[in-house]
């Protein structure tokens, strides 16, 4: 104990009265569990679950978006979305990035709120440690935000466009989501919950990211009927950084090391782990096999469906919500997508409508009935909150939940629509039909692997000559089809090889060197 007492006794300009070093340390660690989600986690699973020409384009989409996020939210995306209101579902913009503002203790709402009789409408949360480790948090939610919307236009959306369009979503977007519900704007102070983004986040990213796939347009024809990942076991590395970033994610939201904290941890897994087995029940019983890639989606599910109420509702109520987030999603996969004239018309890559949509106005509509009033009054800013199934007040909560579900998506859809059809009159949208047949190589000038052979052909007349990375020259291979070995090393390798053979097997084989090599090549 003399130890603790001794860290905290000591006062100096570094370590002001107000600061808690467990809070800032656990919160500077869940931003960085976040940002793992993102950078390398979901640049990870993109490059392996798509198809091998768009590895290298679907992990530069995901990294663009993590690097552009960062600058256009320290420049005046944070403050769009924390700060001093402007109107009741924006903040005005200004930089985060003076010592000032950056060492000053965190404060969410910037502005007080008050009522008509003067008294204050929702009280001020103001963590125990500085604004520049909540505005590094709150980066790391608005990046991975960009990176799942990026999953549905995988594989033909032109990347100029996609670099124009990360900046000005982030802005006229997800910064009026993230302060209506989170900055104080007025659905935070009416009282819907969103615990850690399950409306801010999901539904929002899957919203937008279907509206963007309907106007960017279908990927080829070929790559709709043939999309296999083209690295299974790297995907699931993605996909596990994900699943456990997401301690940082629930865990980091109540904005200190509390006794919520721990709760929400758990209750993220619980719900994860349900979810991901659920889905591969159906898989299995409709399907006959257990597929990798649909539990992997199952764990999404799960992921999304808690986020909403993360800390706020019992272990149990996680496990219902597994149960749900890991069957309903799978039927609208896989089945009312295939029934639904729109959802076949709209070329959704990865899915993130069903995988984060669905999945996020599910969890937001079952936190409306499942929020537990105890753990409600531990953390959420309006009082007597509860879920419809504990009484009192809590029909009005899921009517809440239900009016900040239609804000979000008729926001997304209206802002992702006029961002993208005014990016449209400068910038196409889809990539060119050159383009699409190659891929990487003809988007990047870069491919994912030094392998040829997945049924896409390399023609040399297209690109002329290759430069590596520090100008030299390198001669393209004559070879299409697949590579050929022979180099001087090979041939050297089967020389000895069959010297070899000849002398550990008595000579009872007469290997005629020179022919051996020549069939070899």
């Amino acid at each position: 104990m003399a130890g603790i007492t001794n860290a905290y006794s000591v006062i100096t300009p570094a370590a002001p009265p107000w600061l808690n070093k467990g809070d800032n340390a656990w919160q500077l660690t869940a931003a960085t569990f976040v940002g793992l989600q993102s950078m390398p986690g979901l640049v990870i699973l993109y490059a392996s679950i798509v198809k091998k020409k768009w590895a290298v384009n679907s992990a530069f989409m995901a990294l663009y978006a993590f690097a552009a996020v960062l600058i256009c939210w320290v420049l005046v995306g944070y403050r769009m979305a924390f700060g001093d209101q402007l109107l009741p579902f924006w903040a005005k913009g200004a930089p985060s990035l003076g010592q000032k503002f950056l060492i000053y203790r965190a404060k969410v709402p910037e502005s007080t709120h008050f009522h008509d009789g003067g008294l204050i409408e929702t009280p001020t949360v103001e963590p125990f440690y500085p604004m520049a480790s909540l505005v590094y948090f709150q980066f790391t939610f608005a990046a991975i935000t960009l990176v799942l919307l990026a999953g549905s236009v995988l594989g033909r959306m032109n990347i100029k466009a996609w670099m124009a369009f990360v900046p000005l979503w982030l802005l006229f977007s997800y910064t009026v989501g993230a302060f209506s519900l989170w900055g104080g704007g007025f659905l935070y102070h009416w009282g819907v919950i969103d615990y850690s983004g399950g409306y801010v986040i999901h539904l929002s990213s899957g919203i937008a990211g279907f509206t963007a796939a309907y106007w960017v347009g279908p990927r080829l024809k070929s790559d709709r009927e043939r999309f296999p990942p083209n690295n299974v076991l790297l995907m699931l590395c993605g996909a596990g950084m994900l699943w456990m970033g997401w301690s940082g994610f629930n865990g980091g939201a109540p904005y200190a090391a509390n006794i919520v904290a721990p709760i929400a941890v758990l209750n993220t897994n619980i719900c994860a782990a349900t979810s991901l087995l659920v889905w591969t029940s159906l898989d299995v019983v409709f399907f006959g096999k257990p597929s990798v890639i649909g539990a992997v989606q199952g764990m999404m599910t799960g992921l999304v469906c808690i986020t909403p109420g993360a800390g706020l509702v019992q272990s149990w109520a996680a496990i219902l919500m597994g149960i749900l987030s890991g069957s309903i999603p799978w039927v609208s996969m896989m089945v009312l997508h295939k029934k639904s004239t729109l959802l076949q018309k709209v070329d959704d890559t990865l899915g993130v409508f069903h995988t984060h949509a669905v999945a996020g106005l599910l969890g937001g509509l079952l936190t409306g009935l499942l929020a537990e009033p105890a753990l409600c009054k531990l953390i959420l800013p309006v009082g007597n909150s509860r879920g419809a199934f504990y009484g009192g007040n809590g029909g009005m909560q899921f009517l809440k939940q239900l009016v900040g579900a239609i804000f979000v998506i008729a926001w997304n859809i209206v802002s992702t629509t006029i961002i993208l059809l005014a990016i449209r009159v400068f910038i196409p949208l889809r990539m060119p039909e050159e383009q699409l047949n190659i891929g990487d190589d003809a988007v990047h000038g870069e491919e994912a692997y030094a392998l040829w052979g997945d049924g896409e052909k390399y023609d040399p007349t297209r690109h002329g000559r290759n430069t590596a990375a520090y100008g030299e020259e390198m001669a393209l291979s004559p070879y299409v089809n697949g590579a050929r070995a022979n180099s001087p090393h090979c041939v050297q390798f089967l020389k000895k090889t069959t010297l070899f053979m000849r002398a550990t097997m008595g000579g009872e084989i007469e290997l005629n060197t020179s022919s051996a090599i020549t069939n070899a090549l």
